[in-house]
């Protein structure tokens, strides 16, 4: 308990500009008539869907819906796309579906090192698209990946602890984000 407690402390120096400025990315992006593909595996997936659950219906006010898609719903998307071509190509091959310059990719690996979302990075960039990475540890090959914008990076061993800040930092850019885009009365 208390090893959570303090990395929330410090995580309030290191995560606090780069929140902001993701959520200004996101403002911009949805401002625009954009939309929000999110990805990861496992627990970030679950996060993926979390946060696009959160766009699309409401975080804490009610407000007309965002435009977001969690890429790690649809099994017959990623199977066949896992069969036809390969596991790691299960992210990638829908950005390039859905994925337009406007829009906006936030790629979640607690490790960092997940091929899938690391070749979804690659591939928004190559769309033209904006990336923001949530990863932990040092960051891995994501947090090295050059066309990534903003790296919110949890710099802990622990992958519990680092999905815990994962999803406070989800949280922190919905509240960003109504509260920019429709602010107190939604």
């Amino acid at each position: 308990m208390h090893d959570g407690i303090e990395l929330r402390r410090q995580c309030i120096d290191t995560l606090s500009e780069p929140l902001l400025k993701a959520s200004e990315m996101m403002v911009a992006c949805l401002q625009k008539g954009g939309k929000v593909l999110a990805c990861g595996n496992g627990g970030s997936a679950a996060d993926a869907q979390h946060f696009a659950a959160e766009l699309v219906n409401r975080f804490e006010m009610n407000r007309r819906g965002l435009a977001a898609v969690a890429m790690t719903h649809d099994a017959s998307v990623i199977t066949s796309i896992a069969n036809d071509f390969s596991f790691d190509r299960i992210f990638s091959r829908q950005v390039e579906a859905l994925g337009r310059p406007e829009d906006l990719l936030l790629a979640i690996s607690t490790s960092g090192n997940s091929e899938n979302v690391v070749a979804a990075a690659k591939a928004a960039a190559a769309i033209g698209m904006q990336t923001i990475a949530l990863t932990g540890k040092d960051g891995g090959l994501l947090g090295q990946v050059e066309t990534v914008q903003v790296l919110l990076n949890i710099d802990h061993p622990s992958t519990p602890r680092i999905q815990e800040m994962h999803i406070t930092c989800l949280h922190i850019l919905c509240s960003l984000v109504d509260e920019t885009m429709f602010g107190d009365d939604a």
